[in-house]
């Protein structure tokens, strides 16, 4: 069962009750309202089915009990700064029962595989990236699937980097306002979109490695000693793509300022792309739960099981 993505933008109390996510607002509970109508007016949800919990406004209260319950139930708690921006990650410390034994796997794994990792990860990532070219532009892909073949392992080449270049100078070529647009974290817009999309997407990565018994700070090629999540940042390469169709189909056609600023809508709209169809092991999944089988194919390749990871192919 696919897990629900919570995004809390307003002031609110959040608690714990009987394994419920209890949610109260403060204009309500500091009234002099009746207390049948305060009660009348609180929410609650089974932590069970929650998957991403954000926080969106710096006067959300929560109680320990409830982050305890959050974690324990493998569920990824993403804060946010001053401009509504994802700023902070919080995951469980033990998402699965053999995790030990998954760690010194993981820990042991030999350069040579860890680049044969990463030799499939750069080029399931090129082919997303051609397929969305090819659905959303007429620019020709064939340098594209070029690069994809010619992906050595452990990429010595930076045919991931080429690849992105073209594909950044062409992916927003049909329209019109954004035909210089140039990919960075503090570009113009929709590099704002794309910044909280891909805030939304490694938490669901990090959530998926951490459920399967995988250490997220430990990656098959990232190593920035600063970074906690090396591998979240490896495996979700190949979801990119499709958080960049998404912030494409959500700005064709709109002017700039509709979505130079993060509006809530803009936020309720990433906050659904846990819930994005993909297509992985010839079947139809959600995006989180695709990152189950993704990060479970992981596991296998650290033990020997397998020899690939399984990523969804657009």
């Amino acid at each position: 069962m696919i897990k629900r993505t919570l995004c809390f933008t307003s002031p609110a109390y959040l608690s714990l009750k009987d394994g419920q996510l209890l949610i109260k607002l403060p204009e309500v509970e500091k009234s002099d309202l009746p207390e049948r109508m305060k009660k009348d007016s609180t929410r609650t949800i089974p932590v069970e089915d929650i998957g991403v919990v954000v926080l969106d406004n710096r006067q959300i209260t929560l109680t320990h009990g409830l982050l305890e319950a959050l974690l324990e139930n493998n569920c990824a708690v993403v804060t946010c700064d001053s401009r509504g921006m994802p700023v902070g990650l919080m995951l469980p410390l033990c998402g699965n029962t053999l995790q030990s034994e998954r760690f010194a796997k993981q820990i042991e794994a030999s350069l040579p595989l860890k680049k044969q990792l990463w030799q499939q990860t750069v080029k399931a990532k090129i082919d997303n990236q051609a397929a969305v070219l090819k659905n959303v532009t007429e620019i020709e892909t064939g340098c594209m699937s070029r690069w994809s073949a010619d992906v050595r392992s452990g990429d010595p080449d930076n045919l991931e980097g080429r690849a992105a270049a073209y594909y950044w100078k062409n992916v927003f070529s049909n329209i019109t306002e954004l035909d210089n647009f140039t990919r960075g974290r503090d570009g113009m817009p929709p590099n704002n979109l794309l910044n909280y999309g891909y805030a939304i997407l490694r938490a669901v990565i990090a959530r998926s490695l951490v459920s399967a018994g995988l250490l997220p700070t430990l990656g098959i090629h990232h190593h920035n000693r600063y970074n906690a999540y090396c591998l979240a940042d490896d495996i979700m390469e190949p979801y990119r793509p499709y958080v960049d169709r998404f912030v494409y189909d959500m700005v064709a056609g709109h002017a700039t300022e509709e979505y130079s600023e993060m509006t809530r809508e803009l936020k309720m709209k990433l906050l659904s792309i846990p819930t994005l169809d993909v297509i992985i092991n010839g079947r139809r999944s959600p995006l989180m739960i695709a990152a189950t089988q993704t990060a479970a194919s992981l596991c296998k390749c650290f033990n020997g099981e397998l020899r690939r990871i399984a990523y969804p192919e657009i």
